[in-house]
């Protein structure tokens, strides 16, 4: 093809205007983000199962796709010592930073410590790995279960049969009962006749499994605190199973589509829940871990802050699924968390 005068100087336009609709110019950036295609993640991941680590993850990659840098994605579904192990993968791939998504403490404190050790910056969402110089990525967890429990208490009184559903050695779900147990000291006519819990896959199945049990054994239940959405909905399946959601209350964490749908039921035991938006923890957490990159310090302590989500607000709002419910609650939508000027953010549809 002959190339003319006139073609050359419309390539060469082109060239420039697809430069300018680039998201974020290399120049504007911090090293090493003026070579985002250099730069390379990983997400390891402990929990997976659920809506709400579906959208953590979609945070995470609409993220990394606004930066511009490489992502892979490690999961290890609930295998401890895998998890570990694919710390260690991530450190053998050369990776230039390390997101660590839930766990155990007693095995993720060494495998974070090796990647430190590496010299390769590290987060952690949910998971305390005892380490200070690794920021912890939080949802203001103690914040998410004192907003269920103060729902819980302006519907029912400050006296009522429990159910508590815990699993302990998960950072989240720990914290959380620090302020069911603050609460049952504050409130000694919540009388907590059952706890139980499990984390076995399909989480929400194994726990109808064990409240269908525990509702058989104390009828005189009447509010079920279970401060992690999948818990929420084991607990809804049972109640309704047993013909009990006109006079039992479930107030959770957490939240997706599903779960508003679950709320929005005609006479839904599921009252209120508190949550942060997890593809905007999902966003945070790569936008911490870029600021340590790049040599910036996003604190130790990254907290996104929730918002709570009641049945009645979903109904008078006619809010359907998580869409709309970031467009009528914009406190939802977004967090101004770790978010230096020449960070580029995702895409708002």
């Amino acid at each position: 093809m002959k190339i003319t005068r006139r073609l050359f100087n419309t390539m060469a336009a082109s060239a420039m205007l697809s430069a300018a609709a680039m998201p974020a110019l290399a120049a504007d950036m911090p090293a090493p983000f003026d070579k985002p295609e250099d730069v390379t993640i990983a997400l390891v991941r402990y929990l997976s199962t659920g809506d709400f680590f579906q959208s953590y993850l979609a945070g995470v990659e609409a993220q990394s796709k606004a930066l511009g840098l490489n992502l892979r994605v490690l999961d290890s579904r609930q295998d401890a010592a895998l998890q570990a192990d694919m710390v260690d993968q991530a450190i053998a791939l050369g990776v230039d930073g390390i997101i660590i998504q839930h766990g155990l403490t007693e095995s993720m404190r060494e495998a974070a410590q090796r990647a430190v050790d590496a010299g390769i910056d590290v987060v952690a969402f949910d998971v305390n790995v005892e380490n200070d110089a690794i920021p912890q990525i939080e949802q203001s967890d103690h914040d998410l279960a004192r907003l269920a429990l103060e729902q819980a208490i302006e519907d029912n009184g400050d006296s009522f049969k429990a159910g508590y559903v815990y699993v302990p050695g998960i950072a989240p779900l720990d914290r959380r009962d620090e302020v069911w147990q603050e609460f049952k000291e504050k409130y000694p006519g919540i009388d907590e006749v059952a706890t139980f819990g499990t984390l076995d896959n399909p989480i929400a199945n194994s726990v109808a499994n064990q409240a269908r049990s525990v509702l058989s054994a104390n009828p005189n239940i009447t509010v079920m605190f279970a401060p992690y959405d999948e818990f929420a909905k084991g607990v809804k399946i049972a109640v309704d199973e047993a013909g009990m959601s006109d006079a039992i209350k479930i107030y959770s964490a957490d939240v997706s589509t599903s779960d508003i749908a679950a709320m929005r039921e005609p006479g839904s035991a599921w009252a209120a829940t508190a949550a942060t938006n997890p593809a905007v923890v999902g966003e945070v957490s790569v936008r911490a871990l870029a600021m340590m990159l790049a040599g910036e310090d996003p604190g130790h302590n990254v907290i996104v802050p929730p918002t709570l989500i009641t049945q009645q607000v979903l109904l008078d709002d006619d809010i359907k699924n998580m869409q709309e419910l970031s467009e009528k609650l914009p406190a939802f939508a977004h967090a101004d968390v770790a978010t230096p000027d020449w960070m580029p953010l995702p895409d708002r549809q």
